[in-house]
């Protein structure tokens, strides 16, 4: 299904709806960046499978004052050592998987250097995988805040981990499918490491 456009925010590990949304508006995508950040949502989350289930990798954030701060600005926060313990848990995830090996150094980077803003970062790794995916969208990046869009599809608050009932997926190979079924609409890294070049195909 292809649409005329859309807005989108920029999330951490995107789930596969995200580029589900990407791969049907690549030619027309407006990026968020001037959004007051919002709490519990994928802007600093992302969804993979482990062993017992679902699991939630969060990207601490620096606590800003009480004036609400742009997404743009929102800092990362080192206070402890989250970059270890989300590689780890990729490497527990997914060292099994098909594809894993293949796209390892290039994520490796993203737990050993540290990043000062939360919005560069993701930028830094949705470029990437951009690339792997092989998926051309023309990101564009709001210059001032817009609560609506008459001409573009708002996904601003409708990707959100509460939300993801309603978006119907093609399933796929997940490594420990057999324990706890196919679970939907996990960080595109799922699907990544399981079906590497094929990944696109179940967009």
């Amino acid at each position: 299904m292809m649409e005329n456009g859309a807005v989108l925010p920029m999330f951490y590990l995107p789930p596969v709806e995200y580029f589900t949304v990407l791969n049907n508006n690549k030619s027309n995508v407006l990026i968020e960046k001037h959004e007051h950040f919002p709490k519990q949502t994928y802007r600093n989350r992302a969804h993979v499978y482990t062993p017992d289930g679902l699991l939630s990798l969060v990207v601490p954030v620096i606590k800003g004052s009480k004036v609400h701060t742009a997404v743009k600005d929102v800092k990362i926060s080192y206070d402890f050592n989250w970059q270890r313990l989300h590689w780890m848990s990729l490497q527990a995830c997914y060292r099994r998987s098909a594809y894993f090996e293949f796209y390892e150094d290039d994520f490796a980077r993203f737990y050993e250097d540290k990043f000062d803003y939360l919005f560069d970062y993701n930028e830094q790794l949705l470029s990437m995988i951009l690339k792997f995916l092989k998926l051309p969208a023309k990101l564009t990046y709001t210059e001032e805040y817009h609560r609506a869009y008459d001409d573009l599809a708002d996904y601003r608050n409708s990707i959100h981990p509460k939300k993801d009932a309603a978006f119907e997926q093609k399933p796929y190979f997940q490594v420990f499918e057999e324990r706890k079924g196919f679970l939907k609409n996990l960080s595109i890294v799922d699907l990544l490491f399981n079906q590497g070049p094929q990944a696109i195909s179940y967009l």
